[in-house]
């Protein structure tokens, strides 16, 4: 029995190594870098640029977040305001599209940005600012190969049990699959905010009210709508099954909740999507698949706004090269599967995969519909089918996305906030680490029904600002709180200003700011929040990070 009991085990020990086990191991460097996203890139190629250790533990497989999952269109705003290894990602991108082997698909001449009202080059420093979702990727892989950074992918945060902090710093993160990262500093770089609220630093989810902040676009935006690009304004399009008849029930995908008062907070956020990478090119397209739970029912409200009059489907089929597209949200009901996605940023890692999935098949289902059923206007429909997906993108994941667009999860609230007042130069900036200058932009939040009986969308707030300062107080928590973690991504703003500050390239200028203080922080063995700005502000500007806009002549 006992020779038995030895075998038995000896089975089982061989069957989990044939299955991939691994002892849990613990890894150590300076720092410690949670995420996958263009933040988390920057900043580890930061930290080895100024000479100390650097780990990546990312829950992604794919680096590059949404820089490299579709969002091929940047929204960059004032483009001089962007340096430092951000703006290095655009000259790689452009430097990429010289091989004429980078254009498989499309006559590189035949390639024109300009007549979209934007630049291809930079000046001197030659930039590209459109491009396609792999390329993107393999400039984030050259970096992490060129900079010997070590990356720990598949790697889930312990978000229970998988912080330890002792006198009020972080030790070291655990990861579901047991294994230990120490650290003297720590970056979170996810989207979701997900260390610092592990950490147990002090954040928000939502829209504050005006008041909070002093502010005038945060809030609910009900009444006469500010913006109506994404809106039902004018429409008049019915909320019901029958149209006008309330007894006959309530279409898909509207809210039966009173939406509240214009100003006040919610608990709401901005919806999601996918930045699909479509294609005409029929060599490199795949056909838009009926997902196995398609409801044509969740699309009834775009017929009834096409019968409206509503005409602006092709508003953002943004061109990138090779005859490829990076498609955005457009209209009363697009991509944006609006108030879905109000328990992510705080749900299990189950449930955050069950949104995405249901995301997921919200939007083939309305590619799906677009291009097949038969009551979309036969121009638009007949058009709609000559795209696909791209059959050279994500091609181990089905030629969809490997991120979803987290456009807004937790923010943290910490040593300064940033807000409307700061990004609209009402405040003034005390200790800039970084710029941005894209518009306050806020997708929709809900879908409701207004007092005259209208399906009508709330929450889309698009005003544009001059480029401003982000300060360094709003990537460190209070000092109280924690003294060795930095968040780039899930920074300290209010919700609009957030709509700003959200943007890829602001992302990885902060994440390369981050570095540049923890990498000061243990040279000058001091807490993050005890740093001398001016030492800060010199590293950056060495670096030709940008903090000071100059206007051109």
């Amino acid at each position: 029995m006992f020779k038995e009991k030895i075998s038995l085990l000896i089975l089982v020990f061989a069957s989990l190594l044939h299955l991939g086990w691994q002892k849990p191991e613990a890894k150590h460097a300076d720092v410690i870098i949670y995420g996958g996203t263009s933040a988390a890139i920057t900043a580890a190629v930061q930290v080895v640029k100024m000479g100390k250790t650097v780990v990546i533990v990312s829950p992604d497989k794919h680096l590059g977040g949404l820089s490299a999952s579709g969002l091929g269109k940047t929204d960059s705003g004032e483009k001089s305001i962007i340096g430092g290894l951000a703006r290095e990602f655009y000259q790689r991108i452009y430097s990429y599209y010289q091989n004429p082997k980078a254009w498989p698909w499309q006559d590189k001449n035949e390639f024109s940005i300009k007549g979209l009202g934007l630049t291809e080059e930079d000046g001197v420093n030659r930039t590209l600012w459109l491009f396609e979702p792999h390329v993107a990727e393999k400039v984030f892989e050259d970096f992490v190969k060129e900079y010997k950074i070590v990356v720990c992918r598949d790697e889930w945060l312990d978000r229970n049990n998988g912080v330890l902090k002792k006198k009020g710093s972080i030790v070291s993160i655990k990861t579901l699959s047991g294994n230990t990262y120490t650290g003297e500093v720590f970056i979170d770089a996810t989207y979701e905010g997900d260390l610092m609220a592990a950490a147990g630093i002090s954040y928000h989810i939502g829209r504050e009210s005006n008041s909070t902040y002093n502010e005038t676009w945060n809030g609910i935006q009900t009444g006469d709508l500010p913006v109506k690009f994404h809106s039902f304004k004018d429409l008049h399009v019915s909320p019901y099954v029958i149209p006008n008849d309330p007894k006959s029930g309530i279409l898909p995908l509207i809210s039966t909740s009173a939406p509240g008062i214009r100003g006040e907070g919610d608990k709401r956020i901005q919806a999601y999507c996918f930045r699909t990478c479509l294609t005409q090119n029929k060599l490199n397209k795949v056909e838009f698949a009926r997902p196995a739970d398609y409801d044509s029912t969740q699309y009834e409200l775009l017929i009834r706004a096409y019968q409206g009059g509503w005409q602006e489907t092709w508003g953002l089929f943004s061109a990138v090269p090779n005859l490829k597209t990076d498609v955005n949200n457009r209209g009363p009901l697009s991509f944006d599967n609006i108030g879905k996605n109000y328990d992510y940023p705080e749900a299990t890692y189950e449930r955050r995969r069950e949104i995405i999935k249901q995301h997921e098949s919200y939007q083939k289902g309305l590619l799906y519909f677009m291009s097949h059923d038969p009551r979309m206007p036969s121009e638009i429909r007949q058009k709609m089918a000559e795209w696909g997906l791209s059959k050279d993108e994500f091609t181990d994941n089905g030629n969809w996305p490997y991120q979803i667009y987290v456009r807004e999860a937790r923010r943290m609230i910490g040593e300064s906030i940033l807000t409307e007042n700061e990004i609209t130069g009402k405040n003034k900036v005390l200790h800039p680490i970084a710029m941005g200058s894209y518009n306050m932009d806020s997708h929709n939040t809900q879908r409701y029904i207004t007092p005259e009986g209208y399906v009508e969308n709330e929450g889309d707030i698009e005003v544009k600002i001059p480029p401003y300062q982000v300060d360094l107080g709003s990537i460190i928590p209070k000092k109280t709180e924690c003294k060795n973690l930095l968040v780039p991504v899930a920074l300290s703003s209010s919700h609009i200003a957030y709509g700003s500050i959200r943007m890829e390239p602001v992302f990885m200028i902060l994440g390369q700011s981050a570095a540049t203080v923890a990498v000061l922080a243990l040279e000058n063995k001091k807490a993050i929040a005890d740093l001398e700005y001016t030492k800060i502000a010199a590293k950056l500007l060495d670096d030709k990070q940008v903090l000071e806009f100059k206007k051109h002549d």
